[in-house]
Formats: C-alpha cells, structure tokens, sequence
C-alpha cells in the first residue's frame, strides 16, 4: 500500500527526471552551436559527437529516472513495513474480546504514569477489579455467556472512568485501571460506581443479568512508595476482598492487608509461616462473650497473636501469608492447639469458641476425629466448645464440609456462623448449612448504630436467627450506642473492646451494662436497661 508521502513524492520525482533531460540537451545543444559559428575546424567533429552526447544525456536520464524509481519502491516498502509494524502493535497491546488495552498495554501504561508522578510529583490510583464466580458462570451457562459478562465488564468501566483514566483486561476474569493525577478517595468512589453498575446489570442496558465483582486499590504517593509497593498493595486488598466475602471494595490498609508490605517471596512466607506452626510461636489471648440480658460471661473466644519472635507484625498478617500459601490448614491445627492449651483452667461452666477456616475441614490433613481427640486431651469436653467457621477462603466442597459439621455436632460441640454480614462472608454458609449460634461482623455492629440501612439488615438477620432458633453474637461492640443499639433489637450476647479487651486471663467478671450503656443520670433507654439489672 503506497502511503500519502509515496504518492506526493511520484509526479515531483518524475518532473525533475524530465527537467534534468531537458537541460541537458539544451546546455549541450547550444554548446555544439557556438562552436559550429566560431570554429568551422569542429564542426565535423561536432557532427560526430552531437548524437553521442544526445544519446549519452537520454541514457543518462533514464538511469536516473530508474533509481528515483526503485527510491519510491523502496519507501512504499518501508512505508508499508512501518504500517503494518504499527497495526502489530496495536494488536499487541489489544485485547480483542473486550477492546480493552490487554496487559502488556497496562504494563506500559502503568510504567508512563509512575514515572510521570515521580518526576512531577503527581500521583496515580490503581484498581485491580476480578470478577466473582465467572467460573460457574462458564460451567452452567457457556462461554458465551461468560464472554458476554467480560464484555459487559469492559463497557462499565469505561463508562465509569474519567477522560485520563485507562481500563485494561489483564487476565481472564481479571482488569486493571490506572488513574493518573487521583487519590485514594477518588479511586474508591470510582470503584464503587462500577460496583454498583454491576450489581444493577448496568440498570438494563449492558444486556446481562446483575453480577457480582470485587475491586482492590492503591494509590502513590498516599499508600505506596513506587510502583512495585502499589501493585503488591491493590493486589492484597483484592485477594483480602476475594477471601472475606466478595462483591466488595478494599482501598489498602496495612492492618488488615499487611503481606504486600511484607518484602519476603512467597517461598519465604511459606517456610516463615510453616516455622510459626511447627514450633507453636503463637501467644493465645481470649476475649469474654457478655449476655445482654445479664452482663455475665457466657464463653470466650480464643485467639492467638505471633510470638515476637514469629516474624509477623500481627494476626492479620500472619493469616493472609498462610493463605497466600497455602498453609491455612496447619496454621489453624497449631493455633487450635494453642488456644486450648492456655485455656485449661477455664471454669467448667463457661465455653471456648475457636476458629477454623472451612478449608481445613475440607482438607484431608484434618480429620474431625483427630479434632475431637484433641479437644479431650486437652481436658475439655466438645460440648463446651464453639467452632466458628470463617468464610476466609471460598468453600470448595460443601458435602464434605457438611459431613464434617455433622460429625462434631453429634458429638455434642456447637457451630458458629463467624462475620456474617462482612460483604458475602458468612452468608453462603448460613444458606447452606445448619448452625447453632450468628455472630454478626464488627462493620455491620457499628455500622447499624449510625446508618438506617444497615441497622435494617442487623434487624433482618435478627429476625432470621429467631426463626432459625438461633443465638446471635454482636462482635466488634466498640460504643456505648453501639451496645444500646444490639441491646435494643434483642441480641443475646455481645463481646467487643467496651465489654472487654482479649487478653490472657480467663476471669472478666460480669459487667453492669446500664452503667457501661450511659453515664449517671436519667436515659431514654432506662426501662429498656431495667431489666439487665436483674
């Protein structure tokens, strides 16, 4: 194909050929005939030479004309070589299913805007989005189905997005958006639009039923160094949201999201939390569970911190490492074993809730035989255990979970439903399988004490514990409206850093929960409170 400079260049490229023959022919001509006037001695070798110089000129030309020529044969050539380099590239860095840049585009891309912020000391947000469950979705659907929510995916964020802000596909179910000049509240504000655009299948416009998406997100110079820290962290807040729920959105918080701080390879962490299991560097602290109809201690819960020496800043850290190993099943085995180690002097009238990620009763390296052996000899009998099941990891075979439940409850030990209401944690499990006690997630507890909507689902699950002849724990109780607020819907029990702090002792006494709920003086709550007292 001849590019716009090739088919300008021809005509001006012939007209200096005939040009150059032209002058030629004149120059030698004219030449010729002055010597023919003024020295009659030449004129017959002029005779001789005037049709070899003519000649000479014309070949001359046309050799000419022939290297102009294969010149533009050339450029054609390279021009349609750059052309088609350029459309290869652009192939390259497009995906063709969504129309998205693919990730070597988000590669570029993400490298420009670091550099750009470095240098004129911007910033620049990250989202990593993954949508939920498009396996099953292929599986009972098609393909095309799947293809068409991945589509749809890309026509939301790009209906999200500001004019500078650039969405990429970079893996199957997974996209990037990179936002230059933003912080962190604009990237959750945008994360959160897309969220809602999702569940709302685009308010009918996108063609597809509502589905379901979690989004990780970081920013620099706000959260991250450079440009490995911000993938690291918009990474972990996306596995964090992945595994404590979905269908949510997780801007970084080291706290809770604390292996992309972590400078360690996965293989590191791995031996790390392999040696915090083995050698049982694990502190065990328990935190009591109130009635709120009494104030007395019902249980406790127990907990497990790493040794000073474990090589983990806290808890939370810990976790997400043995889950990004793969290593949950052993790290909860040692933390079981800690817990009930410490918690042998406790009175005999009072239970111990432990937890226990789905995946390890899952698991072939956990039976629940061995569990139960464990449990006794330790002194307790499984009756006064809790198991809390934490939906940290997505339950893979349900029948075998069911199996496993089955097993322990008929050997007389209670099942918990831990963090319901955190995203979707928890609440598949209360679909699926039959529970004991719903302790209701610390974000919805403080959240209902402020927010009608929420307080309206905290009511629900409420009413839904009540049909299922259910006890519900309120977590996370923090405030004294917060307290007023569980005490006032009829939740049985509380536990949460007003009630009491974990820590290593067995013995918190009751607590006067009108005195706690308020300072001295007449309340509007006071009948509502009269009866704790008794």
């Amino acid at each position: 194909m001849k590019t716009p400079a090739t088919r300008m260049t021809r005509p001006i490229r012939t007209s200096l050929v005939r040009w150059f023959g032209a002058c030629a022919v004149l120059w030698i001509g004219a030449t010729l005939l002055i010597a023919w006037q003024t020295n009659p001695d030449v004129r017959w070798a002029a005779l001789i030479w005037l049709p070899l110089v003519i000649g000479f000129s014309v070949l001359s030309g046309m050799m000419l004309q022939r290297t102009l020529r294969q010149m533009e044969n050339l450029d054609e050539e390279q021009g349609g070589l750059k052309e088609a380099y350029d459309r290869a590239r652009l192939d390259a860095l497009h995906d063709g299913l969504t129309g998205l840049g693919n990730h070597r585009a988000f590669q570029e891309e993400l490298d420009l805007q670091v550099g750009r912020a470095r240098t004129e000391s911007g910033s620049i947000a990250l989202l990593f989005v993954d949508l939920d469950e498009l396996k099953q979705i292929n599986e009972a659907q098609g393909h095309a189905a799947g293809d068409e929510i991945l589509r749809a995916t890309a026509r939301i964020i790009l209906g999200s997005l500001r004019r500078a802000d650039r969405g990429f596909r970079i893996g199957g179910d997974e996209f990037a958006i990179v936002m230059p000049d933003s912080g962190p509240d604009e990237a959750v504000g945008i994360a959160r639009r897309i969220l809602a655009s999702a569940l709302s299948g685009g308010s009918g416009t996108l063609g597809v039923a509502p589905f379901s998406l979690t989004v990780g997100v970081s920013a620099m110079p706000a959260l991250a160094r450079d440009r490995k820290q911000l993938t690291h962290q918009a990474d972990a807040a996306l596995y964090w949201g992945k595994r404590h729920g979905r269908t949510d959105v997780q801007l970084f918080d080291p706290t809770r999201h604390g292996i992309a701080d972590d400078g360690r390879s996965l293989s590191e962490l791995a031996a790390a939390v392999a040696r915090v299991s083995a050698e049982r560097l694990l502190t065990p602290v328990y935190q009591p569970i109130h009635c709120l109809r009494t104030g007395r201690v019902l249980g406790y819960e127990g907990l497990v911190r790493p040794n000073a020496d474990a090589g983990f800043a806290n808890a939370s850290a810990l976790f997400v490492a043995a889950e990004s190993t793969d290593h949950t099943v052993e790290l909860d085995l040692a933390s079981l074993d800690t817990v009930l180690t410490g918690a042998r002097s406790l009175d005999p009238s009072l239970y111990l809730s432990v937890n226990l990620s789905p995946r390890s009763l899952e698991s072939d390296e956990f039976q629940p035989q061995e569990f139960l052996a464990l449990v006794r000899r330790r002194g307790f009998d499984p009756s006064r255990i809790v198991l809390e099941l934490t939906e940290r990891e997505a339950v893979e075979d349900l029948d075998r979970l069911r199996h496993g439940i089955a097993l322990l409850r008929r050997y007389g030990m209670r099942i918990a439903a831990d963090d319901v209401g955190a995203g979707n944690a928890g609440l598949r499990l209360l679909r699926e399988l039959e529970f004991d006690i719903m302790k209701i997630d610390l974000s919805l507890v403080q959240a209902g004490a402020r927010d009608d909507s929420s307080e309206a689902v905290l009511r629900a699950l409420r009413e839904l514990a009540q049909r299922r002849h259910q006890t519900t724990v309120a977590e996370g109780v923090e405030t004294p409206d917060q307290l007023l607020t569980v005490i006032e819907m009829g939740f049985d029990a509380a536990q949460g850093y007003l009630l009491h702090r974990p820590g290593p002792a067995l013995s918190a006494p009751p607590i006067d929960l009108a005195r706690v709920a308020f300072p001295p003086g007449p309340s509007p709550m006071d009948p509502v409170l009269a009866g704790l007292r008794g």
